[in-house]
């Protein structure tokens, strides 16, 4: 009964920030993706890291395009996610250019394009850029309900260090976390940096 409860908590916490920040204007989500991607580059984990491993904005996410072209342009391998569906996983491959290297794919969510781009070996990332619905200050994320992402980095890159990005809207007193979700090192949103003890 237990259980139920948080599931049904969690969808409905899920659908009231995504529709809060669906009601963001297409400006001042741009604005705030690169309030974001200025405090990003301010931590030195962002700066130091050699891979990256960066979702691609669909919808109303915080934007990310900017931010893999700025890491390519310093010199950082960037892996990307391409959803396996029929595996329930998140495969990394690595893009140079977002213009050549994506194309519409799972959901019409922009994903390299196969045959074109080279695997990226989950291992070697030294940070992941996550997405998610809703966060909290004490690291936890809720997804969209796939679990994509919980699997990728308890499976495939366990030591990978985890950055949440979200508006300051997404931010709630407390996610309602359930044993395989993934909790945060980082999150980072157009206000603040809050590292997570």
């Amino acid at each position: 009964m237990q259980q139920h409860t948080e599931i049904g908590l969690r969808k409905r916490l899920r659908r009231e920030v995504l529709a809060a920040r669906d009601r963001l204007l297409a400006a001042d989500r741009s604005r705030k993706s690169r309030m974001i991607e200025d405090n990003l580059w301010q931590i030195d984990e962002i700066a130091r890291a050699e891979t990256l491993f960066v979702y691609v904005h669909f919808r109303s996410e915080v934007e990310t395009l900017a931010l893999i072209r700025h890491c390519i342009a310093k010199g950082k391998r960037v892996g990307v996610p391409l959803t396996d569906v029929q595996h329930s996983r998140l495969q990394s491959f690595v893009i140079h250019d977002p213009d050549l290297d994506l194309q519409p794919g799972y959901l019409q969510i922009p994903e390299p394009v196969r045959g074109r781009c080279v695997a990226l070996d989950p291992g070697t990332i030294d940070t992941v850029v996550l997405p998610g619905s809703a966060f909290d200050e004490q690291g936890g994320r809720l997804g969209y309900g796939g679990g994509y992402y919980d699997r990728f980095l308890t499976n495939d890159a366990p030591r990978a260090r985890r950055v949440g990005i979200a508006f300051e809207q997404q931010i709630v007193k407390k996610v309602p976390l359930m044993e395989h979700d993934q909790r945060l090192h980082i999150l980072v949103t157009e206000k603040r940096i809050i590292r997570i003890a």
